[in-house]
């Protein structure tokens, strides 16, 4: 339980890090971090992927707060785009959370690692920083959200790697992009914890540690750090230099794609 807990710990200042920088929660790097301690300390192989969908998406709900509060200070954050994404979001992210509980989790684990390797390779051929071509698809931001709030559920993740390229490709700014994201990772993990709390309730009832499918120790070891070093990583956000975020954005899918599918 100690070794556990110092990781989580350690996994909590990556994870900060990571949702302040690129408004993606952390999720990213949470869960394939999680799934692989589960495993090592005997959690069952068929419900491991979803504790540690379900135990990332806890930890987002503090994460995102701390993030979207720095990126409110530095003026980041268009409020009328949180306001038309976040309710279908919400939406989305309990429709999500009911499918990761039917899904087998070795599939999950599939679905995971190919959506980050299309996002990533996209992000590295595509700038960012430009605005989109004129024959590019307008989707209203309510069916964006709802989609982002269904897939950032079902994957464990807080929505960044969804919500960033999305807003892009509807002409925000980069860094606007990633503060909206940061506010819109609330509403995904409010509406997913809830979700797998109540879900998971049956299954873990006689499993020590457990609040539905999410695993108490992790959650307090993660957010421990977490929530003091999103506004470091906030910062940073804003000192670099756009093309530099979205290569190490992309650089960051890639790798942790690789090493789930490995």
């Amino acid at each position: 339980m100690v070794e556990m807990i110092f990781y989580c710990l350690v996994l909590g200042v990556f994870a900060g890090l990571l949702a302040g920088l690129f408004g993606i929660g952390g999720g990213v790097a949470i869960v394939p971090s999680l799934l692989a301690l589960f495993a090592w300390q005997g959690f069952p192989a068929d419900s491991v992927m979803v504790i540690a969908i379900a135990t990332s998406l806890a930890t987002v709900v503090l994460t995102s707060i701390a993030s979207m509060q720095a990126h409110r200070r530095m003026g980041t954050i268009e409020w009328p785009l949180v306001r038309q994404m976040a309710p279908m979001i919400f939406i989305g992210a309990i429709i999500g959370s009911w499918i990761a509980h039917q899904v087998p989790g070795r599939l999950l684990e599939g679905y995971f690692a190919l959506f980050l390797i299309y996002v990533g390779f996209k992000m590295l051929t595509t700038s960012l920083g430009k605005r989109r071509s004129e024959g590019a698809m307008r989707i209203p931001y309510g069916v964006g959200g709802c989609v982002i709030g269904l897939f950032s559920s079902a994957l464990g993740i807080g929505g960044g790697t969804l919500t960033v390229p999305y807003l892009v490709h509807m002409q925000r700014p980069m860094q606007v992009a990633v503060g909206v994201s940061s506010a819109c990772g609330l509403p995904i993990a409010v509406a997913s914890s809830i979700s797998y709390i109540v879900l998971g309730w049956n299954v873990t009832a006689s499993a020590p540690g457990f609040y539905g499918y999410i695993y108490v120790p992790a959650f307090v070891g993660i957010i421990s750090t977490s929530m003091f070093f999103a506004p470091v990583g906030a910062k940073m956000a804003v000192r670099l230099p756009v093309e530099k975020l979205q290569r190490l954005f992309a650089v960051l899918l890639l790798l942790v794609a690789c090493g789930l599918l490995l």
